[in-house]
């Protein structure tokens, strides 16, 4: 019998080391394992709607399950419907790749008045994620606090008219979410200085094409270092776009303080800029977008602090760590191919060639590889105008489609 991986995840740190393990060792037995009954993780839920280019790396992962001979094991949460002992019994490695999806808080005052929300609830919300919140009221004077690709992202979304969005996968609500506000002016705050900011140069530029936004910089700085440079050449060349009305204005250096509000919203948020001087902003709208935590039924921290070598990816023998899920919240997803190639080596090495342990048995109410294309065809067959797929946002009714009821 052939060696068995379970790879708890099947974002594109999950994919990635399977499609690195099965080119390796196309014998192997490789199952991708999700919480969710549709895979892919972060590109379905995490990269923004008009970042299409960016989700068709799917297309490749699909090779997985269609070509490679890998698993897909959907509606199964490890941690609640399974031990990660009782895996770890069935499989000669499990690896953890669950990612990070979580939003960090501020911890100021103010963070619990209405107006308030964060970036990762808003961008689940506009991908249809079955677990999100509704979409929070949106005003006219936007505050992002956060100068990572999350809040980039969301800039992008909020700016954009809804010519701009043709040819998303936004469902009928959160385009309608984002026509109707009327946005008209949007302050992005970055705790650090430019040159530390925390956003890929390629994005930034990417707001030049918007067609109905003025941009302003203020306080970008100067650097020495060649890499920092470019963030400060890409704020350059947006800095001073007159394309329309919607006012985009970055700021740098500002240490949040406070959320104000008057009867339960918010008002205005104050910040200490570098000289110590409090700067208040007017708005009626907070998005956060700091960056991400656990909030699977793994115990990351635990299991972080015993791992026996944490920069290799090894937390205990035949158990591994991957992503997001060992390295936190950095990096883009190209990054995790390079993470993916380096674990699989690894594991390859520690499995050896002895055989292995059978996975895990058939269990009632999980969804397979069919399953979730049946749920992918009815998603591509209900696009409506305008539109490359219709989500399903209800778990009961993916799991209706999937088992084909």
């Amino acid at each position: 019998m052939p060696a068995s991986v379970a790879i708890v995840g099947t974002g594109p740190s999950g994919c990635y080391l399977a499609q690195a393990l099965l080119k390796a060792r196309p014998d192997l037995r490789v199952d991708l394992i999700d919480r969710l009954p549709v895979p892919y993780g972060l590109v379905r839920y995490g990269v923004a709607a008009d970042h299409q280019g960016t989700k068709a790396v799917t297309r490749q992962f699909e090779r997985l399950f269609e070509r490679q001979g890998a698993r897909f094991i959907g509606n199964l949460d490890i941690g609640a419907d399974v031990t990660l002992d009782d895996l770890r019994g069935c499989y000669d490695a499990v690896v953890l790749a669950a990612g990070l999806s979580v939003d960090r808080c501020l911890q100021i005052p103010g963070e619990d008045l209405a107006g308030v929300a964060t970036a990762g609830e808003v961008i689940r919300a506009l991908n249809e994620h079955p677990d999100s919140k509704a979409l929070p009221p949106l005003g006219r004077r936007v505050v992002v606090m956060g100068n990572g690709n999350v809040a980039i992202d969301l800039v992008r979304l909020l700016a954009k008219s809804g010519e701009e969005l043709a040819g998303t996968d936004l469902g009928e609500g959160p385009s309608a979410w984002l026509q109707s506000a009327g946005v008209e002016a949007i302050d992005i705050i970055g705790r650090s200085p430019a040159a530390q900011a925390k956003f890929d140069p390629v994005m930034v530029k990417e707001l030049h094409r918007l067609a109905h936004v003025r941009i302003a910089v203020e306080g970008a700085g100067s650097t020495e270092d060649a890499e920092a440079q470019k963030r400060l050449d890409a704020l350059a060349a947006i800095d001073g776009t007159t394309h329309g009305d919607r006012q985009l204005t970055f700021r740098f250096g500002l240490t949040p303080l406070a959320i104000e509000g008057q009867d339960g919203r918010v008002t205005a948020a104050r910040f200490r800029d570098a000289s110590g001087v409090e700067v208040t902003i007017p708005c009626d709208t907070v998005l956060t977008a700091i960056g991400f935590q656990s909030c699977t039924n793994l115990s990351r921290d635990d299991l972080l602090v015993d791992a026996l070598d944490l920069d290799a990816g090894v937390l205990a023998a035949g158990l591994y760590a991957t992503g997001w899920f060992r390295r936190g919240p950095r990096g883009t997803i190209p990054d995790n191919r390079t993470d993916a190639q380096v674990l699989a080596a690894r594991i390859l090495n520690d499995l050896g060639e002895t055989g292995g342990k059978p996975g895990l048995p058939a269990t009632e109410g999980l969804v397979d590889h069919a399953g979730w294309k049946r749920i992918d065809a009815a998603e591509l067959a209900g696009a409506r105008p305008g539109r490359c797929r219709r989500k399903i946002a209800d778990r009961q009714t993916m799991l209706e489609i999937a088992q084909d009821r």
